[in-house]
């Protein structure tokens, strides 16, 4: 019987990034660069090899698409011009709408929390943020002192930025279906 692999995680991240994963060669130009690597249980060219090989399970466990800091290092050295950080962000979007158990759970919840302040402001509020990864994570107590130092140094505001139309965002984000489910 012969072994096949299943392409279909490689169809669907195509569809939703427009990034051609196949074209991966692993040249590790993305690993090599990538200032995040030594916190990664795997190295970005690692995560295309599995992409490739249909690994969806692991991947979706993975605490690499969670620790990645989207700097997009690795696309730049990409000689095959592969936005890897784009895969790595379809790579969260997919585990979110899976309800996977995500290998960083807490990354998962500021995840969440900067879409959604994101989509319903137009712009990264501290206030917003801070609140709803507070509430998700339930440590709502955990920074108090220091949430009352920068408020009084003036390093985050009480009240949040918003762009003239958010309403037009939150429909980019429904169109997209980006953001938090």
């Amino acid at each position: 019987m012969i072994n096949t692999v299943n392409r279909e995680l490689e169809k669907a991240l195509e569809q939703r990034t427009g990034q051609k994963v196949r074209d991966c060669y692993q040249c590790k130009k993305c690993s090599a660069g990538c200032p995040i690597a030594f916190a990664m249980d795997l190295v970005p060219h690692e995560v295309m090899k599995m992409v490739q090989y249909g690994q969806e399970r692991r991947l979706m466990r993975s605490s690499t698409i969670w620790l990645c800091a989207s700097c997009e290092t690795c696309t730049t050295r990409c000689p095959n011009e592969i936005d890897i950080a784009a895969v790595m962000d379809g790579l969260r979007q997919m585990a979110l709408e899976a309800g996977e158990s995500l290998g960083e759970p807490e990354v998962g919840m500021f995840h969440k929390s900067f879409l959604g302040g994101i989509k319903y402001t137009g712009k990264t509020n501290e206030p917003i943020l801070i609140g709803a990864y507070k509430t998700l994570s339930r440590r709502l107590f955990d920074d108090l002192g220091l949430g009352a130092v920068m408020l009084a140094r003036r390093k985050i505001k009480i009240l949040p930025r918003v762009v003239k139309d958010r309403a037009g965002m939150r429909r980019i984000f429904d169109r997209t279906e980006g953001g938090p489910k």
